[in-house]
C-alpha cells in the first residue's frame, strides 16, 4: 500500500482453497476506499482508550474529549498502529453519542468531537490505512424505556455523519449487548452511506454464547444482516481464546466477515486503572486458530497495543500469502 492507494490482491497468487471464497466488497467515492474481505484477513488495529491512559487520560474522564483537548495524543495512538502495518484505524469516538457525553456536559460537542475524532485518524492513517468510525453503547436501555428508538437513532446518525465528514471509511458498530440497539445503530451508518461492521460483545454460560442481553450470535447476525451490515462479529469481554469457539459460528451464520477483536485477558483493578496481565506473545498465540475458523478481520480490544499487534501481523501476513499461519 503507497501513495494512498491499496493494491488489490491477485486471486490467482492466493492458496488454491482460498481463492474461490475469496470476495472483497468495495466502496468508492472521492476520498473514501474500504475493503473488506472474506478470504484474505484484513489486520485491524489495537485499543485505543487503554493507550490513551498510558499518556495520561484518567479512569472515568471522557476519552471522546481528548479529540478536542489532547489531539497530538489521540494523533500520536493512531499513528502507531499505522506504522507496524495495520490496515484499519479505529477513531476515537466510542463514547461519543449525545447521552455518553452529556454526563460531561458535552452534548453540544457531538458532532464537533466526533468529526474531530474522525479527522485526526484520517490523518494519521494518511492513506496508508483504512479509517473505522467508531460508535459504541448509548449507555441507555431500550427494555427500560430509557430513551425512545427515534432518538437513539437521531443520535447514531448524528455520529455516523459526523465521522464521515471527519473522514472516515466506514464504521464499526461495536461492543453492543441488545441486537436492537445495535440494529438501530447499523441502519444509522447505512443511511449515513458508509459501509458497517456489527461487533457485539458475548459472555459463555450453561455452554452457549450470549450476550448480558440474553441475545444469541444466531440472533445477532439474523438483525445485523438484515440492517444492511457488511461484516459481523465480536469484541471485548474476552481474551482471544474466549472468541475460538465463536469464530466459526459466526462464520457458518452468513457470507459476511468476521471480525474479532477480543481483549488481552480480563483486566485486574491496580490504583483504579485496569491492568491487562496477558502478554503480547500469549494473545498472538491464539491467533492462527482464529484464523483456521473464519475469522477474516483481527484486531485487539482492551489492553492491546501496537505491541500486540506487531506479534499479530506476520501471523496475518503469512496467512494471507500461504493460507495457512
Amino acid at each position: 500500500m503507497s501513495g494512498g492507494t491499496y493494491e488489490m490482491p491477485q486471486i490467482e497468487m492466493l492458496p488454491e482453497r482460498m481463492a474461490g471464497k475469496l470476495s472483497l466488497w468495495y466502496n468508492f467515492s472521492m476520498s473514501t476506499f474500504t475493503m473488506l474481505s472474506k478470504g484474505r484477513v484484513v489486520l485491524a488495529d489495537g485499543a485505543v482508550g487503554t493507550e490513551l491512559m498510558k499518556l495520561g487520560l484518567k479512569s472515568g474522564a471522557s476519552t471522546a474529549e481528548w479529540n478536542l483537548s489532547h489531539p497530538d495524543c489521540v494523533r500520536r495512538v493512531a499513528a502507531s498502529y499505522v506504522e507496524i502495518g495495520c490496515e484499519m484505524i479505529l477513531t476515537n469516538t466510542f463514547g461519543a453519542n449525545r447521552f455518553q457525553l452529556e454526563r460531561y456536559g458535552l452534548a453540544g460537542k457531538t458532532a464537533e468531537i466526533n468529526r474531530v475524532g474522525a479527522a485526526l485518524t484520517a490523518e494519521a492513517c494518511s492513506g496508508r490505512a483504512r479509517v473505522s468510525g467508531c460508535i459504541g453503547p448509548s449507555g441507555k436501555l431500550l427494555v427500560m424505556e430509557e430513551v425512545a428508538e427515534e432518538a437513539l437513532y437521531e443520535s447514531f446518525l448524528e455520529q455516523a455523519e459526523s465521522q464521515k465528514r471527519g473522514g472516515a471509511d466506514l464504521i464499526t458498530v461495536m461492543t453492543m449487548t441488545d441486537t436492537a440497539e445495535m440494529t438501530i445503530a447499523v441502519k444509522a451508518v447505512a443511511a449515513a452511506g458508509l459501509p458497517v461492521i456489527a461487533s457485539m460483545t458475548y459472555e459463555y454460560k450453561n455452554g452457549e454464547y450470549r450476550t448480558i442481553m440474553g441475545n444469541t450470535p444466531e440472533q445477532a447476525v439474523k438483525a445485523a444482516g438484515a440492517a444492511g451490515a457488511s461484516a459481523i462479529g465480536a469484541n471485548c469481554g474476552y481474551g482471544p481464546d474466549g472468541y475460538i469457539n465463536l469464530a466459526p459460528i459466526l462464520r457458518d451464520l452468513s457470507d459476511l466477515p468476521v471480525y474479532i477483536k477480543s481483549n488481552a485477558g480480563l483486566p485486574e483493578l491496580v490504583d483504579g486503572q485496569p491492568v491487562y496481565r496477558m502478554s503480547a506473545d500469549e494473545f498472538a498465540s491464539s491467533a492462527p486458530v482464529l484464523l483456521e475458523n473464519g475469522t477474516t478481520i483481527i484486531g485487539g480490544c482492551c489492553g492491546t497495543g501496537p505491541d500486540y499487534l506487531e506479534k499479530l501481523k506476520p501471523i496475518v501476513d503469512r496467512w494471507n500469502e500461504r493460507g495457512t499461519a
